[in-house]
Order: structure tokens, then sequence, then C-alpha cells
């Protein structure tokens, strides 16, 4: 019997990379079952918090409340929960002076301003960290003449990437939290002080827990994606850009501005949504310098009152509830759906990147 020489022959090789592969599929496979059983299990048990049966779908009263101390007793034979406030009016009304009740921290009220207080910091951090990001990255891709210095320079950009967020959290808390300068119109002889004239100094006794604080050390905890991703994305502009723009006479800023940065833009924007995934999701440098158990969510007036004061966080919120307190039915339902409205805010300002990087892309080929 004749066999075809050209026949497909299997060897050893050939054997062990198809088992690699299979590993590697499963392992994938693995990865993407726990996390949707992570995802199914925050949406199963936090949509019953979120959301309702009856109109108008939604538990409107947990998200636009202040969490509060859940009451819970006997009232004519019938079991009553109410929250502090609810709980107050409802002894008022019925002329009652004491009532025997259950109480549970945290398990009643809503989470709007810990909703709140999570916008403001990933909406400022990222502010900051896209600036800061994208300036670096112009000068290390554009003006920058390479040697060691910058190449220490990225080399240290690539170790802060690394560095876990309890680090940069003890940082944020000695750097802003207690060693900033602040413009006083009083020498205060409790802190270094510097004079600056006409009666001012600077206070060395730093911004104290703060809006402001959390916005500078979370954005430097995203600078590394940014800058890296950032990089990335002017150096896959051709050079022919700038080198026609030279040619026509225009500065290297002007080429920059307008012949690379636009075709850099939706690289730019898919560093601002892994930024967005570190920064929301991090509890520790937020907790050290500027989130509150409890803070009202009204603040105060004016741009420096409302930067100098402590927020509520939804990643510090769920860590309160779940490790503060003491665990019942009645927390775990405000830990799931604190989660659940968690996921949906992080997605929904990641899902605004991507369509814009999207529109951007669009709108600016080569």
């Amino acid at each position: 019997m004749n066999r075809n020489p050209f026949a497909h022959k299997s060897s050893g090789s050939q054997w062990v990379e198809r088992l690699v592969f299979g590993l590697f599929r499963a392992g994938t496979y693995l990865i993407l079952a726990c996390a949707l059983a992570v995802f199914a299990t925050i949406f199963w048990k936090g949509g019953g918090t979120v959301f309702q049966k009856a109109a108008p779908y939604v538990n409107w009263q947990f998200l636009s409340q202040s969490p509060e101390t859940l009451y819970v007793f006997q009232h004519e034979g019938i079991k009553m929960e109410l929250g502090d406030r609810e709980f107050r009016a409802f002894k008022k009304e019925r002329g009652l002076d004491a009532i025997k009740a259950d109480t549970y921290a945290h398990s009643a009220g809503g989470i709007w301003p810990c909703i709140q207080g999570t916008f403001w910091l990933v909406v400022g951090s990222m502010t900051i960290a896209l600036f800061l990001g994208v300036s670096s990255a112009v000068y290390l891709s554009e003006y920058s003449h390479g040697g060691q210095l910058v190449g220490l320079i990225r080399l240290a950009i690539l170790n802060l990437a690394g560095v876990p967020s309890i680090v940069f959290g003890l940082f944020g808390l000695g750097l802003f939290v207690h060693f900033m300068p602040v413009l006083a119109g009083v020498d205060d002889p409790s802190v270094p002080s510097l004079p600056v004239g006409f009666g001012y100094w600077l206070n060395f006794s730093g911004w104290g827990v703060c809006l402001a604080s959390g916005w500078f050390t979370l954005a430097l905890m995203a600078l590394p994606v940014v800058i890296a991703a950032s990089e990335e994305s002017l150096r896959a502009v051709p050079k022919g850009f700038r080198e026609a723009s030279l040619a026509l006479g225009a500065t290297q800023w002007q080429a920059i501005r307008t012949n690379v940065l636009p075709y850099a833009l939706p690289g730019m924007l898919t560093s601002s949504i892994l930024g967005v995934a570190r920064v929301a999701g991090e509890t520790a440098p937020v907790m050290f310098t500027a989130a509150y158990v409890m803070r009202d969510a009204g603040g105060s007036s004016g741009l420096f009152n409302f930067i100098g004061q402590g927020v509520m966080a939804l990643p510090y919120h769920i860590y309160v509830v779940s490790s503060k307190i003491p665990q019942n039915q009645y927390t775990e339902r405000v830990q799931y759906g604190t989660a659940l409205v968690f996921l949906i805010l992080v997605s929904g300002i990641a899902t605004t990147s991507i369509l814009l990087r999207t529109r951007m892309r669009k709108r600016y080929r080569w």
C-alpha cells in the first residue's frame, strides 16, 4: 500500500502544542466563568435592592437618600423596618416615647452621597491624570532625544505601574493631607511656615482629608497607565504627518497640535478607560485621603470649599458595610446594592470613553 508522502504526520511536538493550547483555552474559559459568576451574583442579589417589581421599577429611595440606621421592631403585631428619620417621625406622630427596636447601622436610606463622591473623584482625578500624562507623553515622544536620563524616566514610569495602591495611599496621606502648603493670613507656629509677603504665609499643614487630596493621589496612580498608552498612541501616528507640517513652515508644536494629537486621541482615550478602571475601584487611597464614613451630599458653596471637603465613596462604603459593622441580612442587601450601582457607574463612564474613542477614530483616519 502506497502512502501519500504529503499527508499530514503527527509528531510529539504537535501533541504538546495542542495540549498547551488546550490548557490556555481552558484557563481563559475558567477566568470568564469566574467573572461571569461574580457579576451574576452581584446582579442577582443587588438587583433586589436597586430595582423593584412595581412602578417606577427603580428604588429611587436607595439612589437618592443618605445612609441611615435601620430600626426593626414590632408594633401592634406587625414587624416594621424604618430608617432613622422615618423612625423618629413615627414615634412623634404616635406620641411614643420609647420603642424597643433592634438597630442596624448603614442598613437603611440610600447611597446618594457615595455616588456623588465617587463621580467627582473619578472625573477630577482623571482630568488631572490626562493633562499631566498626555503632556509627559508628548515630551517623551516628540521632544526628548533619548539618552540614559529618558530611559530612567521610562523605567520609573513602568515601575510606578506596579506599586500597590496602599503605598500610593500612604504617600498621599503624607504629602497632600499632612504637608502640602496652604495660603493663610495668620502665621501658625505649630507648623512650618514660609512668609510670602502682603501679610500672608504658606503654612505646611496639608490640605487635610478632602476631595483635592483624593484627586491628586488617584491621579498619580493612573499616571503610569496614561503616559505609557499615550506615548504609544503618539508613536503610532506616521512620521510623515510631522514632516509634512514642518515642510509647510509650521513649528514643531503646531505640527504636534494639528497633525499628531488629533490622530492619537483614540489611543489616549483607551488609556483613560484603563485609568478609570483602576482609579474608581481603589479603596485604600480614598480611605486615607478623601473619604468619610458619613458625609452630607450637599456640600459647601464655592469651588474652594467644595474641593476642600471630604466625600463619601462607593468602594469605601462597601468596605465599611462589609467589614466594620456586624453582618446580617440587612447589611447584605446594602452591600450588593452598592456594588451593583458601583459597577453601573464605572461601566457608564467607561462606555462614554469608548463611544468617544469610536467617534474620534471615524473622524480622524489616515
